[in-house]
């Protein structure tokens, strides 16, 4: 008898979206790609090509899509504004939920996803911070939780997109929450994990500028940004940001420890190939995200896979990601308005007089 798979739908078939589809659809072996939704002409005639000659039914429609006979689980890739929506009718309907991150831009709406979740404990529902699942940053995690550097103090991490000059992210900005929101959510993420889910803030402060997109401005946004945030305990991370990358994308992270330091990606390549020619000696780096993390997109679909089908415990708790988006949060506040933002040891927001 042929194992039983997870019969699960991809919501969204955009820039992520129909890379997740493709992934469910050919690299995730205990799971069945059943149904497929997008309100967008052009990205279900890319589905008639590359999704529906496999059985895959495809949808205009996102509640038609919760109805399809026999789904079990639904992956979220739509537009992050409608993130928590769609996830909590999944979650109404009964239905596991892998959700891009963020769930929402707002802190508030988040936890509305939470909120929802808890009322169905006997559902996996889990947020793609696609980085815990890379094998780099969780090998730095096994040797952090094992003291091989000391107690982690300050956590530096960036997250750097090659320059795009169609202007795709000048309107993304529009509903995206920002670079911080956006960008440093990654980095926000594992500096929470890195230093324990149960860190507190104590200030965040923000400064950025629009180097080559001046258009940006008109949503509140930059293409280059710097945010500094301080732990109660003792512990200080600093997160960058850039939309102007020449030659692809670089994201790395370290972790300084009080005996030792920890440094993923500081030299980015795609490979190990090396090319000599005229004008030197050079390695070639990622052009996207994508590239970067393929394979953790991958880790990340089976495990959300394997967690459904045998109902084992997801590798993070949902809570984290309304803890990475109130930092995100704040850190957008504070560029906005030019002024630190601080909290108690409880995390509550407090004001403090200007000197």
């Amino acid at each position: 008898m042929p194992a039983r798979k997870l019969q699960i739908a991809c919501a969204g078939l955009g820039r992520m979206g129909a890379r997740h589809a493709l992934n469910l659809l050919t690299r995730t072996p205990r799971a069945q790609l059943v149904a497929a939704f997008s309100p967008d002409e052009k990205e279900l005639a890319w589905a008639k090509i590359h999704l529906e000659p496999s059985g895959v039914k495809l949808y205009a429609d996102y509640d038609e899509m919760l109805k399809h006979v026999g789904l079990e689980a639904v992956l979220i890739a739509t537009i992050t504004t409608v993130h928590a929506e769609q996830a909590i009718k999944a979650i109404n309907a009964e239905k596991h939920v892998l959700c891009e991150k963020p769930l929402s831009t707002s802190v508030e709406v988040s936890q509305s996803v939470v909120d929802a979740a808890k009322a169905k404990p006997h559902l996996k529902v889990l947020c793609g911070f696609s980085r815990r699942f890379d094998a780099s940053y969780r090998d730095a995690w096994d040797r952090c939780d094992s003291g091989a550097i000391g107690r982690p103090s300050i956590f530096r991490s960036q997250t750097c997109d090659k320059l795009d000059p169609s202007g795709f992210f000048v309107e993304y900005a529009r509903f995206s929450g920002g670079i911080f929101v956006d960008c440093n959510i990654h980095d926000i993420d594992l500096a929470l994990w890195y230093f324990g889910q149960d860190s507190v803030v104590k200030s965040v402060a923000a400064f950025g500028i629009t180097a080559v997109q001046p258009d940006l401005r008109k949503y509140n946004d930059v293409d280059n940004g710097v945010g500094v945030v301080e732990f109660w305990g003792g512990k200080i991370a600093y997160f960058y940001s850039s939309r102007m990358m020449a030659a692809g994308q670089h994201d790395m992270t370290e972790i300084i420890g009080t005996e030792g330091k920890l440094t993923i990606n500081a030299n980015p390549m795609s490979n190990l190939l090396e090319i000599s020619d005229p004008a030197g000696v050079r390695r070639e780096i990622p052009p996207h995200y994508y590239g970067r993390f393929e394979h953790a997109f991958v880790t990340e679909a089976n495990e959300f896979t394997a967690a459904c089908l045998d109902n084992t415990k997801l590798p993070f708790k949902l809570t984290a990601a309304v803890q990475a988006v109130k930092i995100g949060c704040a850190l957008q506040e504070s560029l906005n308005s030019g002024k630190k933002i601080f909290f108690d040891e409880t995390g509550r927001r407090i004001e403090k007089a200007s000197l």
